[in-house]
């Protein structure tokens, strides 16, 4: 029995999606997965505690408490009292964390943009132009989904 059309589009998407971020960012992301994703979601999200940090991103707090002070060796994190409660400690992004995040982003889209320049059609370009806005418009179809 074969799937209905539109799930077998989502799923060659989804694979496709997959494998575009993850070439991408092999190719050119400096930073380990583990210590972008801790650094993306205080830059997201403001300031964590760890407890928070872990829980947003799955893992055990002793698995964050390392990724956190293997951050803080580097100078990408800071620690900081929690503006809520004084006994609570948050950790902070640095201008160093700032800054390797966005170094990452940069050889991104540049390995992106030669990819696009050198393997593309001008025709290929102009379809490929419309795809940002055909994601956009199914995550923001995704988020107001009542099953969500």
């Amino acid at each position: 029995m074969s799937a209905h059309p539109a799930e077998e589009l989502a799923e060659r998407l989804r694979q496709s999606i997959g494998r575009f971020v993850r070439t991408t960012r092999a190719g050119a992301d400096t930073l380990p997965p583990t210590r972008a994703e801790a650094l993306g979601v205080l830059l997201r999200e403001g300031p964590q505690t760890i407890a928070q940090l872990a829980a947003r991103r799955g893992v055990k707090h002793q698995s964050m408490s390392r990724t956190v002070g293997e951050l803080e060796a580097l100078g990408m994190v800071g620690r900081a009292a929690s503006p809520d409660d004084g006994r609570a400690v948050v950790i902070t992004l640095t201008e160093a964390g700032t800054a390797a995040l966005e170094s990452d982003r940069v050889a991104r889209r540049r390995l992106m943009a030669d990819a696009i320049t050198t393997r593309l059609s001008p025709a290929e370009r102009e379809m490929l132009n419309v795809v940002p806005l055909l994601l956009d418009r199914l995550s923001a179809a995704i988020e107001q989904h009542p099953d969500r």
